[in-house]
C-alpha cells in the first residue's frame, strides 16, 4: 500500500508528473495526425506542389535541375537565349536551341524546396508507380477509375511528402513556442503552440505538397534572429561579434527564403529599416553584412537564370504581367512569342488596385485561418510594457504592407483557380504572429475580467482555444471527403499513358505538370491553338507523338473558351473531335486510346501505341 501511494504521489506532484504530461502530450499529436491524414489529406491538386515535385525526382535521379514539365513560354526563351549565344539565328537540323531533344531546364521553380525534397527522395524509400500487378488489371470492366478507385486511395509519394511538411510545421509550432516565451509569459506561449496546432488553414498547407511549410520556418527563424538582435544591441551579453552573426544569420534566411520563393525576397527591406531603426550606434555595419549576405546567397541562382534563359528569375520574371487584359488566365505561359507591345502601365495598376483590394477585403480579415484576425489587428496598437514586443510590431506591419503590394502584383491565374492554397500567397506567413499578438490581447482582457473563482479563468481559456479550433474540428466530423483530387487527377489513369511512351517521347497536355510527376514523361503545356503554334512545336523543336486531353479542357465554357478563340482553338478541335467524331485531317496525331472515358478525356497519338509492349515499339525519326 505504501508503494502504491508513493506511486499516486510520484504522478500528482512528483517528476513522473512530468513525463505523463509530455506522453500525454505527445499521444494527443500522434492522434491528431493520424486523425487528420485519415480523414482530410488528398492528393495533390496544386500545379506548383506537383511541378516542385518532378523537379526534385529528376535532381534525386542525378538528371541535374531540369523539369519534365514544358513551358512554352521557356522553351522560347531558352531558345532566344542561345541563339543569341551562337551570334546568329540558325535553324540547323543538328542544333537544340530549345534544349527540348534532352532535359530540359527548369526556369520556374526557386532551387531551395527541389533540393530539400532531392534529399528526402534519397534517403527514403519512394515507390512512383501505381501497383498494377494485381489480377483485376486486366479486367476492362472492373479497372481503377475516379468513379471506382478499388485499391487505389492515397498516392505514396505525395503521401510521404505531406508528412515531410507536417514535421516542418511541427518545427514551427515549436520555434513559435520558444519565441513567444521569451517576448510574453508562458500561458500567452501554451495557448498560441496549441492555436497552432489547431489551425486547419496551416493544416492544409501541409498536406498541399506546397513549400509553404518550409518557408514558414524560414520566416520564424527569422523573426528570432531579430528578435535576438534587438535585444542583444539593448543588453550587449556576448560583444559586437554575435551582432555580426546574427547579422549574417538574418541575411542567409532572407536569402533561402527568397530561393524558396521568389516573392520573399523583398522581405529584404523591412529588415534593413527594422535594422536602421533599432539596430543601435553600428547600424550601417550591420545592414551592410545583411544585405551582403543576402545579396551573396541569391547571386549565384541569378547568374545561373540570366545564363540559361536571359532573365534573372526565369519564367517568374514575368508573373507582373500575367493575370492582366493582355496576358489572361495563363496565355503568357503557352504562348512561344512574346510580344510586349501592346503592354503599358494601365494594366499594371489595375492589377494592382483590384489585387491590393481583393487582399484587404477578404484575405486580411482571415488571418490566421480562424477569428484571431480581429485579435490582432487591435493586439498592434497595445501599449506593451516589454520594448522588444513594441519594436517588432514595427516590423510585422511593415513586412504586411510590402507583402500585400507584393502578392497583389504577383498574383496569376494560379490564385484564381485556388484563392487560399497556392505558392502566390504570402500572408500565410502571418499566422503565427496573428496567433501571438492575438492571444496576447485576449490574455490582457481576461486579466481585466472580475472572475468569480480562480478556476473559471481555465474555462474561459479552453472556451477560447475551443472556438478557435473549430474549423479543424468539424474537419472530423462526416461526411469523410475523398483523398483523390478527381477532377482531373488520377494517378492510375495518368501512369497508363506512360506506359504507351518512350521515356525520350514529347507528350502534350492540358495538365503537363501532373504528367511529369505522375507518369515521368517529357510534356509540354497546350499551345495557344491547334495550328500554327502546335506545328511550330511539333515540325520545328521536337515531334509530338501524343496528346492527352482532361476535363481541364473537355469540361471548358462553351462560348467564352471553345468557341471565341477561333476556329484553331482547341476548343474547336475538341467539338470536332467529340461531336463531329472527326479528328482535323492535317493533324498527325489520328489514332485515339480506348477506355478513356471518351468525352471526359481523350488520348491521341500518332499510332495504336496500346497494341504493344513498350519494349517492342519503333523507333520514331
Amino acid at each position: 500500500m505504501p508503494y502504491l501511494q508513493d506511486m499516486i504521489h510520484r504522478l500528482e506532484v512528483g517528476p513522473w508528473f512530468r513525463y505523463l504530461r509530455i506522453s500525454l502530450s505527445v499521444l494527443v499529436v500522434v492522434m491528431l495526425v493520424v486523425g487528420y491524414n485519415w480523414r482530410s489529406f488528398k492528393n495533390m491538386s496544386s500545379v506548383e506542389a506537383m511541378d516542385a515535385a518532378q523537379v526534385a525526382r529528376n535532381i534525386s535521379n542525378g538528371k541535374g535541375y531540369t523539369t519534365l514539365f514544358i513551358r512554352p513560354l521557356s522553351v522560347h526563351l531558352v531558345k532566344t537565349r542561345n541563339e543569341a549565344k551562337r551570334g546568329t539565328p540558325f535553324a540547323g537540323a543538328s542544333t537544340d536551341d530549345a534544349r527540348l531533344k534532352g532535359m530540359h531546364p527548369d526556369l520556374a521553380n526557386p532551387p531551395v524546396y527541389p533540393c530539400v525534397l532531392a534529399g528526402l527522395m534519397k534517403v527514403l524509400p519512394f515507390r512512383y508507380a501505381v501497383d498494377r500487378t494485381h489480377p483485376f488489371w486486366s479486367i476492362p470492366a472492373i479497372r481503377p477509375t475516379p468513379e471506382n478507385p478499388r485499391q487505389f486511395w492515397r498516392y505514396e509519394p505525395d503521401f510521404l511528402i505531406s508528412l515531410f511538411n507536417q514535421i516542418l510545421f511541427f518545427a514551427v509550432i515549436v520555434l513559435t513556442f520558444l519565441l513567444t516565451r521569451k517576448l510574453f509569459d508562458p500561458s500567452v506561449a501554451w495557448t498560441s503552440a496549441v492555436l497552432l496546432l489547431g489551425c486547419e488553414l496551416l493544416w492544409r498547407f501541409s498536406v498541399s505538397g506546397l513549400s509553404t511549410m518550409l518557408l514558414l520556418l524560414i520566416f520564424t527563424g527569422l523573426v528570432w534572429c531579430l528578435v535576438l538582435l534587438e535585444s542583444e544591441v539593448r543588453e550587449p551579453k556576448a560583444g559586437q561579434g554575435r551582432l555580426f552573426l546574427l547579422a549574417a544569420a538574418i541575411g542567409l534566411l532572407a536569402g533561402v527564403g527568397a530561393l524558396t520563393r521568389y516573392s520573399f525576397g523583398w522581405i529584404v527591406v523591412p529588415v534593413l529599416v527594422f535594422l536602421i531603426l533599432f539596430a543601435g550606434a553600428r547600424r550601417a555595419a550591420l545592414c551592410l553584412a545583411t544585405l551582403g549576405v543576402f545579396l551573396l546567397v541569391v547571386a549565384p541562382w541569378i547568374s545561373r537564370n540570366w545564363n540559361v534563359c536571359g532573365w534573372p528569375f526565369g519564367t517568374a520574371s514575368f508573373a507582373v504581367v500575367e493575370a492582366t487584359p493582355i496576358f489572361p488566365e495563363h496565355r503568357l505561359e503557352r504562348a512561344l512569342q512574346l510580344d510586349f507591345n501592346t503592354t503599358s502601365l494601365r494594366p499594371l495598376v489595375y492589377k494592382l488596385l483590384t489585387g491590393a483590394r481583393e487582399i484587404l477585403q477578404n484575405d486580411v480579415p482571415r488571418l490566421g485561418g480562424n477569428w484571431a484576425a480581429p485579435f490582432f489587428l487591435v493586439g498592434l496598437l497595445l501599449g506593451f510594457r516589454n520594448l522588444a514586443i513594441r519594436r517588432l510590431r514595427y516590423f510585422v506591419m511593415s513586412t504586411l504592407g510590402i507583402f500585400v503590394v507584393v502578392q497583389a502584383l504577383g498574383r496569376t491565374q494560379l490564385s484564381e483557380e485556388s484563392p487560399q492554397l497556392n505558392s502566390e500567397n504570402l500572408l500565410v506567413l502571418f499566422v503565427p504572429l496573428v496567433l501571438v499578438y492575438g492571444v496576447s490581447l485576449f490574455f490582457l482582457l481576461l486579466d481585466q475580467m472580475n472572475l468569480l473563482f480562480r478556476e473559471l479563468r481555465v474555462i474561459i481559456i479552453g472556451a477560447f482555444a475551443l472556438i478557435m479550433c473549430l474549423p479543424i474540428i468539424f474537419t472530423f466530423l462526416p461526411p469523410k471527403p475523398s483523398p483523390l483530387a478527381y477532377p482531373p487527377y488520377f494517378p492510375p489513369m495518368i501512369q497508363q499513358t506512360a506506359s504507351w511512351m518512350k521515356e525520350n517521347e514529347l507528350m502534350m497536355s492540358d495538365m503537363p505538370w501532373a504528367v511529369a510527376w505522375y507518369a515521368q514523361r517529357q510534356c509540354i503545356w497546350l499551345t495557344l491553338d491547334a495550328e500554327a503554334e502546335f506545328f511550330a512545336v511539333n515540325d520545328f523543336l521536337k515531334p509530338v507523338r501524343a496528346l492527352y486531353l482532361t476535363p481541364q479542357t473537355m469540361d471548358n465554357r462553351f462560348l467564352s473558351q471553345w468557341y471565341r478563340p477561333g476556329e484553331h482553338s482547341w476548343g474547336n478541335f475538341c467539338v470536332n473531335t467529340v461531336i463531329k467524331q472527326q479528328i482535323p485531317l492535317k493533324f498527325p496525331l489520328r489514332h485515339a486510346a480506348p477506355g478513356f472515358f471518351f468525352p471526359e478525356q481523350l488520348f491521341l497519338a500518332d499510332w495504336d501505341r496500346w497494341t504493344k509492349k513498350p519494349e517492342m515499339m519503333p523507333e520514331q525519326p
